[in-house]
């Protein structure tokens, strides 16, 4: 019988090598997005040793496309991520350079929960110099702080250019197509406004907690690869955008998506238990902000009649949509209006993120469960008459180019909550 020393060594080791081996949990060539602009990526200049790695405005170009291997962080299949001259101090900069699996100066670290990119064993992270967007601009080293947003790397593929599968032991696909189908598997969501959103529910009847591994999208829009939300199902809904995030409440009879009556349902999140996210390979797209935005952090709670879902973006977005309040429903995670027999599309301001209360910070479980913060202001409503099935229009950038329009906010650094517990 192993020692309890021997075994706690175990664990520790085994601990450091998932450290060390850090990746994402997108499969394949990924683009590398700061959280202070989701319409920039870190781009290599040239496929040559030495090329400078940059910021610049995302286009699925070649020199943006990124693998994870080994440790390495890759371009152009050969060329790697590199500290130049392995300098380890703030301020070196970054370039690429002919992969070797000796060169420690390769050496990557990807926390999924943290979407920091760290030097592996140094401390230094992947750091946008000055916080500065401008296309053109370098990145560097820097000591590592996850509540630095220039530090903040998201993972993630262009809307017209996606896998067929986005993550390990996904149930459905990505890449959907363009028509509809009542049986579909499509994992891939929109959301834009209230006449054009996806929602996440079981494939087939089944509760939403266990059916939320793989849960798929039903759409308002037919052409999207994805099943279609049943005419009459939606009793009401309410979309707003403000700064930071889009967001749909409402009404509907969701037993007509799968959900058994009498469910008081769940909620379905970007990153799940264990980072993965529920459903796992679930993406979330949006033309709302840039054409095509990625939504890297998004939330959404269904039962078998009432829903709501939020999709965030910049440096607040783990604040504005987090994830560990899997069982405090709708109206305390997203305060709003949730009336049926109204459907509408505001303008609105940024609630306060969910648990934070000042200083301090709520975690679910505690005694006394504090009370909702108040729905946050909107104005500019448009009612429409109702909400049911028509077809997408086709989506296209500046000039007729299917590419993300150079469009961005920059918000207020984010109070960012932990993950959740891991057991």
């Amino acid at each position: 019988m192993p020692s309890i020393f021997a075994t706690l060594s175990s664990i520790v080791l085994l601990s450091v090598l998932v450290h060390a081996q850090g990746t994402p949990e997108f499969l394949g060539e990924l683009l590398l997005r700061p959280s202070v602009n989701d319409a920039k990526c870190l781009t290599v200049q040239s496929n040559s040793d030495g090329a400078v790695v940059v910021l610049q405005t995302c286009t699925g170009s070649a020199n943006q496309k990124w693998t994870f291997t080994g440790g390495n962080v890759r371009a152009f299949g050969n060329k790697c991520l590199d500290v130049k001259d392995g300098v380890n101090q703030d301020g070196s900069r970054l370039q690429v350079w002919t992969c070797a699996s000796e060169n420690t100066n390769q050496k990557w670290n990807y926390n999924k929960w943290d979407n920091t990119l760290e030097w592996q064993g140094k401390g230094k992270c992947v750091d946008l110099v000055d916080g500065k967007q401008d296309d053109g601009t370098p990145t560097q080293i820097w000591s590592c702080w996850n509540q630095n947003s220039n530090q903040i790397w998201t993972t993630g593929y262009m809307y017209n250019a996606l896998p067929d599968k986005s993550q390990n032991e996904q149930y459905g696909t990505n890449n959907c197509g363009t028509g509809s189908d009542s049986s579909s598997n499509c994992q891939t969501g929109w959301l834009n406004s209230a006449s054009d959103f996806c929602l996440w529910a079981p494939p087939t009847p089944g509760t939403v907690g266990d059916m939320e591994r793989v849960s798929v999208a039903w759409c308002t829009k037919s052409g999207r690869g994805a099943r279609t939300i049943p005419n009459q199902t939606l009793k009401g809904v309410h979309f707003v955008q403000t700064p930071d995030y889009v967001q749909i409440t409402g009404q509907g009879d969701f037993t007509k998506m799968n959900i058994p009556k009498g469910d008081y349902g769940g909620e379905l999140d970007n990153r799940g238990a264990d980072g993965k996210g529920n459903p796992i390979g679930g993406l979330l797209f949006g033309d709302t902000f840039t054409k095509g935005q990625q939504y890297n952090e998004w939330t959404e709670f269904i039962s078998d009649s009432e829903f709501c879902i939020r999709a965030c973006r910049g440096p607040k977005a783990k604040s504005l949509c987090n994830h560990i309040y899997d069982v405090m429903g709708c109206y305390w995670n997203m305060p709003a209006n949730y009336n049926s027999g109204v459907f509408e599309e505001c303008v609105g301001d940024d609630a306060q993120p969910m648990g934070v209360y000042g200083t301090s910070t709520w975690y679910q479980g505690v005694n006394p469960t504090p009370s909702a913060h108040p729905a946050p202001a909107s104005s500019n409503c448009k009612t429409l008459p109702t909400v049911s099935v028509s077809p997408v229009l086709a989506r296209r950038g500046k000039n007729g180019n299917r590419t993300f329009d150079r469009d961005f906010h920059v918000a207020a650094g984010p109070q960012i909550t932990p993950p959740p517990a891991m057991y």
